[in-house]
């Protein structure tokens, strides 16, 4: 993590179930567009926002994760939430790496503009402000009248560490992708080809009547 200490660090955190384009996409884009040394992917751990109760094994998660950034020469797998105990707080992760960077490094938090929506909900907001800034990636048909109502809370020092990025996105979830494979349809060209081959081999988010449909 020192060699980072000169550039921008992404934070790209999710459950990553499965990680597919529109992730990597984003990250790249962000990258690119805030001059950003590195993007560390972080697969969740206990996420405490998240309302599902299925979320797959992360020793599969974090696999998947590996196998689609390994081309991507900025681009890095932590597994730091995983790894710890307990709920996930995005800022006992910020704080983390920001001591393992000497406090030097400027973290940016890459996330969905609507999950910029509800973060008065999350732990310790003023630290977080103090120890990142947002990159919100916002998605056709996002409310910018809502957002613009939940920045009127903040202060001007805080608004100006959120900075929207409109990619324009690539029109895939790891919602859909689940379902298409509970339903056997195809998901080739949604998620990289190593990941697509992991989830047949490890037979992911099939039900266990499933066996005879085919991914492709």
């Amino acid at each position: 993590m020192r060699n980072l200490q000169k550039h921008g660090i992404g934070v790209m955190g999710g459950t990553f179930d499965p990680i597919h384009y529109g992730h990597l996409y984003i990250a790249e884009s962000s990258r690119c567009r805030f001059n950003l040394g590195k993007i560390l992917f972080m697969p969740s751990g206990n996420p405490v926002h998240k309302k599902r109760n299925d979320i797959t094994d992360h020793v599969h998660r974090l696999e998947m994760t590996r196998l689609a950034i390994a081309k991507n020469p900025y681009f890095a797998l932590s597994t730091l939430e995983v790894d710890r105990p307990g709920p996930t707080y995005t800022v006992d992760t910020l704080e983390y790496l920001k001591n393992d960077c000497s406090g030097t490094a400027r973290l940016f938090f890459i996330t969905g503009a609507d999950a910029i929506l509800d973060i008065l909900t999350w732990k310790d907001v003023p630290r977080i402000f103090e120890l990142c800034r947002f990159i919100a990636v916002t998605r056709p048909g996002f409310s910018f009248r809502a957002l613009n109502e939940m920045l009127a809370d903040l202060t001007e020092e805080q608004r100006k560490k959120i900075h929207l990025h409109e990619t324009g996105g690539i029109l895939v979830s790891s919602t859909e992708i689940r379902r298409r494979i509970s339903r056997g349809e195809p998901v080739k060209y949604l998620l990289p080809d190593s990941v697509e081959k992991y989830i047949e081999k490890q037979g992911l988010y099939r039900h266990p009547d499933d066996s005879c449909l085919s991914l492709k």
